[in-house]
């Protein structure tokens, strides 16, 4: 019996999980078998089932060379290890002071997690940041026979030496890379959600680096043990996965509430009261959202492959590294904080801006914008422009017309790169830029190859992770699409240049002569502005695939052009 065999669980609190139904054996050994069976809850009403699978799929690990197993543990902790534990054993610093979720364990088990996880701060000294440890070490501990198989089963977790595999985030740097990296999946595929987030947060950034604790912490045992299922077998990109569903359905949650329009009014408050609203979302989910829905939510969003979002990670770990961030430190609250009575544009309102700043990938979250060039100040002037511009990546161009529409473009890369190639006319800039209008109602037009990967196309390796298995079926019958991959090698929030594109104008992104400056090209421009910075025109454009961003052919009533300035550095 289950029972008998995992004495740290209270059966009492397990239901459904408790009950040891279904299947009573796996027989398979390839991985694309394992990730149809760990998306359809093969194993997931029998808890001995569940406990065998975890042991093989850990076993199967690639790990450093020596890993501390059982036998470490029993060695260390000697007599101890028979000795009633206490759960008054603080926990190391680098769990940043999370708590063991108890789950479904036992009160006295919960001493238990302690007592492993201090273990393993002593034989992995080079751990300095693992927020997901608690977590982990307490839902591992349920199909464990004994601490020491719960500390081998977690050790090889942690020493997983796979290449391209992550399983847990061991240092600051990696774990807020992986938030940042999580900003910019939330803007890209949960655009509404994420768009709630910056209209009710001061720091989205602060509301975001729960975003791993939503999943491992704070969902219902009978939701993480199901997410463990596929993590084990699918590897990191699972929890943005759940996370993001989890977004989704906050914000349902917020409209059905309040209703869209109530939404819309949301009022700006504390990042510490979202933080707590959401936390209290998701502890509660199971009364809305079963596992199923909850995994359905998740294999819906089409993401980048695994190798997309991890170069995307290192892209946002090498910002953090520039800015001298490696290890926890306060950090000020510069995400979005744009006070209205310090803040001044002639062309959009505070909100307006922050609006726009939550467009912006997020390794840009910790900085603010300066302004650059105004033609009210500077005059109307495009050699003015470039030398105030000059040196500045990235920037944000805004106008307004004498229409009184407002819009704009957000440039990856600086104005100067135009001298490459003298004065003969060369586009430059990466598939990051964007176009957008605000009045009269507000839209953004990414690159065109994020939304049709279709147009670029690249030689994939041999072997490249999510082919596996293009979908598979939850236990209730309904379907998990396997997500298309987006096309090359790299995501697109990073360059042009690594995908092979079907047409040259698909990434004629930005470009400047000496009498007119350019946003988007190919059959027409998403801005074409003259010398005198007074008129122009917008058309649809290759590159964007936009409409005209305002009237066709417009007068310029004002520029504005804001650079990004490191607050850490101020």
């Amino acid at each position: 019996m289950a029972e008998e065999e995992y004495g740290f669980v209270d059966w009492s609190q397990m239901g459904e999980q408790g009950k040891n139904s279904g299947p009573n054996k796996v027989d398979c050994k390839e991985l694309k078998e394992f990730k149809l069976m760990a998306r359809q809850g093969y194993w997931a009403k029998n808890h001995k089932l569940r406990a065998q699978v975890y042991q093989q799929l850990i076993k199967a690990i690639p790990c450093r060379t020596v890993t501390p197993d059982a036998e470490v543990y029993r060695d260390i902790m000697g007599s101890a290890a028979t000795k009633k534990p206490s759960s008054k054993i603080p926990l190391p610093d680098f769990v940043d002071g999370n708590p063991v979720p108890p789950y479904c364990l036992k009160a006295e088990a919960v001493a238990s997690v302690h007592q492993v996880i201090n273990c393993m701060a002593g034989q992995f000294p080079d751990i300095s940041h693992c927020p997901s440890l608690p977590a982990v070490t307490s839902l591992l501990l349920h199909f464990s026979v004994d601490e020491a198989q719960c500390f081998e089963h977690v050790s090889r977790m942690l020493a997983c030496n796979e290449p391209g595999k992550r399983l847990l985030d061991q240092t600051y740097l990696a774990y807020e890379s992986g938030c940042m990296t999580f900003g910019d999946l939330a803007n890209k595929y949960c655009a509404p959600a994420h768009k709630l987030i910056v209209a009710t947060a001061q720091d989205v950034l602060e509301v975001y680096s729960d975003w791993q604790q939503w999943v491992l912490g704070d969902l219902p045992f009978s939701h993480v043990a199901r997410v463990m299922d596929i993590f084990l077998v699918e590897g990191y990109k699972v929890l943005y996965r759940v996370a993001l569903a989890l977004l989704k359905f906050y914000r349902k949650h917020k409209q059905g509430g309040q209703g869209a329009k109530g939404e819309q009014q949301q009022q700006q408050q504390d990042s510490g009261k979202v933080r707590r609203d959401i936390k209290a979302f998701v502890t509660g989910i199971a009364s809305t959202v079963t596992p199923d829905k909850l995994l359905e939510k998740a294999f819906s969003i089409r993401l980048f492959s695994r190798k997309e979002i991890t170069l995307l990670q290192l892209t946002n770990e090498k910002s953090l590294q520039q800015k001298g961030i490696t290890v926890k430190q306060k950090r000020r609250n510069v995400q979005l904080a744009l006070n209205p009575d310090t803040f001044s544009s002639e062309i959009v309102s505070a909100k307006e801006m922050r609006d726009i700043w939550s467009w912006i990938p997020e390794r840009f979250a910790l900085c603010q914008p300066q302004l650059l060039f105004t033609t009210s100040n500077h005059g109307c002037s495009l050699n003015r422009f470039y030398s105030h511009c000059e040196g500045y990546e990235p920037t944000l161009l805004l106008l307004r017309t004498t229409d009184g529409d407002v819009c704009g473009a957000f440039l990856s890369t600086d104005w100067e790169e135009r001298k490459r190639d003298g004065n003969k006319l060369s586009f430059f800039g990466t598939g990051e830029c964007f176009v957008f209008r605000l009045k009269p109602e507000m839209e953004r037009y990414e690159w065109v190859v994020i939304r049709h990967p279709e147009l670029a196309s690249s030689i994939k390796p041999q072997g490249q992770e999510d082919a596996a298995t293009s979908e598979g079926q939850t236990s209730n019958g309904n379907t998990l699409q396997q997500p298309e991959k987006a096309a090359g090698d790299l995501s697109p929030f990073l360059s042009a240049r690594h995908f092979n594109l079907n047409s040259k104008n698909t990434s004629m992104f930005m470009a400047g002569t000496f009498d007119s400056i350019i946003v988007g090209g190919g059959e027409g421009n998403a801005l074409y502005i003259d010398s005198e910075l007074n008129h122009g025109r917008s058309e649809r454009c290759t590159t964007f695939d936009n409409p005209p961003l305002c009237a066709e052919n417009f007068q310029v009533a004002l520029l504005e052009v804001w650079g990004f300035i490191d607050a850490m550095a101020s």
